[in-house]
């Protein structure tokens, strides 16, 4: 059985200039540090060129041993976001969150939330690559 729970903050939902949602894997909701297919807590964050903001946490839980309902649930909850980070990823996984338009992407060393957002920020504002400008563009798109 698939358990996926949404939980969002209350307040202002219109987002000034472009932005898109990124899921953070942690067990401390502070470091990447979790593998995907063992993540149970996603933190997710609106991020723009010069705003970022924690918007709210999906909790995932499966019972039983059929990892590709494991994966289906981890993507099912993440289906709006445009990136996810984590420790580890396996391959079967990644490609179906790819299938998805969703980015995977390896976090070094336990890396702070805080930290990483910084650094996409930076990424965003001076140059993005083509793939991380369309995924920006994700929330934009009818789908």
């Amino acid at each position: 059985m698939i358990r996926t729970r949404r939980f969002e903050l209350v307040g202002d939902s219109s987002r000034k200039g472009l932005s898109m949602k990124v899921a953070f894997a942690s067990t401390d909701k502070i470091h990447v540090d979790e593998h995907f297919g063992r993540a149970e807590t996603f933190s997710i964050w609106d991020i723009g060129l010069d705003a970022a903001s924690f918007s709210g946490l999906i909790q995932v839980r499966t019972e039983g041993d059929d990892e590709a309902d494991r994966i289906e649930a981890r993507c099912a909850g993440l289906s709006d976001c445009a990136l996810v980070y984590v420790a580890e990823i396996g391959g079967p996984a990644a490609a179906r969150l790819v299938q998805k338009k969703i980015h995977p992407i390896k976090s070094k060393e336990r890396e702070a939330i805080s930290i990483v957002v910084e650094k996409l920020q930076d990424v965003l504002r001076n140059s993005p690559p083509p793939w991380l400008r369309k995924a920006m563009l994700k929330g934009e798109r009818p789908a």
